[in-house]
């Protein structure tokens, strides 16, 4: 069975049409098993009850950023060993670096395109 078939991916943005274009892509590589959450919080509350393999989050959202949801990620029993991607607006040395020391994975500057999200997403997680 192909790992595209199996892992189980969480898309966190607050922009719904971000959410739905990566949503879109990730369907276009044969992944089918993805949830969303429009924030950090929502998306905390369900991981506690569902973990997935791979969570790829927007840096900037109200009320907890993308690098807030992986600090707590990386805190909680369930969640630390799930792969992180953040997606940025503003991939700058310092946000990176945090991003890094908090334990992301990968991370991918807006705009992208489906392949390069792709090699991304693969870089992280091995061929899909």
């Amino acid at each position: 069975m192909a790992l595209r078939d199996q892992i189980r991916i969480m898309v966190v943005d607050d922009m719904s049409t971000s959410r739905g274009l990566i949503t879109q892509a990730l369907d276009a590589f044969g992944v089918r098993n993805i949830v969303s959450a429009q924030d950090g919080q929502s998306a905390l509350q369900s991981l506690s009850r569902s973990p997935v393999h791979l969570v790829i989050s927007d840096y900037n959202m109200p009320g907890m950023s993308g690098l807030q949801l992986l600090q707590s990620l990386r805190q909680g029993a369930n969640t630390k060993g799930c792969g992180f991607i953040l997606i940025t607006g503003r991939a700058d040395r310092e946000t990176i670096a945090t991003g890094q020391k908090l334990g992301m994975n990968n991370f991918i500057a807006k705009p992208f395109t489906p392949q390069e999200l792709r090699s991304c997403i693969e870089a992280v997680v091995g061929r899909l």
